[in-house]
């Protein structure tokens, strides 16, 4: 039996602010809620955005502090489901913070959390200075009968961790981004998100933020690599529909994950 989510992307920019950031989550959560979205997502570094000199640790706060707590707030207000980027405190590092997403129910409660694993030490920016990798895979975590994964920005560049959650049943996978513009790197994005829902045959849908330095272009791309909905460069609530029957047309007519022989490549040294 096919199930159907409804998605929203919320293509913003972000504030140095998180007081700012929450009136921007509750207005793009009820404009989701009035189109009838299930789950409503929100860039990477939604909670703040770094500033120069200021630790990340000085911005980051606990699960149970007060980013957290209003966002689940807003989720109940309006009975769908959120996921975002926030910095989570981590209590031996008084300089860093983890780079996570948290995806909250439509009842308020935590369901999924994920740990940036690869971290964007590359074109001249050094994540691994301000921020603590993490060391656990993605997690699969079922909304409305849907399967989803949850990957972060510079994780895209990494085609195994995407199998990893094909091949613990994700049906889709949602990337909330802080993807910087720059030579090429809009075709980077879009390209990569594109790919990944090829190669696994399942969703792939990418919430960027806006405004510079950022690429934004936030889309979502069918398990056969068709552009469903694309944001462009502003900010933006863009929808979507997820629908699992797709999945299982592609994979009847192209059964590449069935095909694949990867214990002739780990058995080699």
């Amino acid at each position: 039996m096919s199930k159907i989510l409804k998605i929203a992307f919320s293509q913003t920019k972000s504030s140095f602010h998180v007081a700012e950031n929450l009136d921007v989550a509750a207005r793009f959560t009820a404009l989701a809620a009035a189109e009838h979205a299930d789950l409503v997502v929100f860039p990477e570094m939604f909670m703040a955005r770094p500033q120069e000199g200021v630790p990340l640790a000085e911005i980051a706060q606990p699960l149970d502090g007060n980013f957290v707590t209003t966002m689940a707030s807003l989720a109940k207000q309006h009975a769908l489901a959120i996921a975002f980027g926030m910095w989570q405190k981590h209590p031996d590092d008084e300089l860093r913070a983890a780079n996570v997403v948290i995806v909250i129910d439509a009842e308020g409660s935590i369901i999924a959390r994920y740990q940036k694993i690869h971290l964007f030490d590359a074109l001249s920016v050094q994540e691994s200075k301000t921020m603590i990798a993490g060391e656990e895979p993605p997690p699969v975590f079922i909304l409305n009968g849907v399967r989803i994964g949850l990957a972060i920005c510079y994780d895209l560049r990494f085609p195994e961790l995407f199998r990893y959650l094909a091949d613990n049943g994700a049906q889709l996978t949602i990337v909330p981004a802080a993807w910087y513009a720059g030579n090429l790197k809009e075709e980077h994005w879009l390209t990569l998100l594109r790919a990944r829902a090829i190669e696994n045959t399942f969703y792939v849908g990418g919430c960027n933020l806006c405004d510079p330095p950022f690429a934004a272009r936030s889309a979502l791309f069918d398990p056969f690599g068709a552009m469903l909905v694309e944001a462009g460069e502003s900010e933006k609530l863009i929808f979507a529909e997820v629908n699992t029957q797709r999945i299982d047309e592609v994979r009847a007519k192209l059964p590449s994950l069935s095909h694949c022989k990867q214990h002739i490549f780990n058995s080699r040294s």
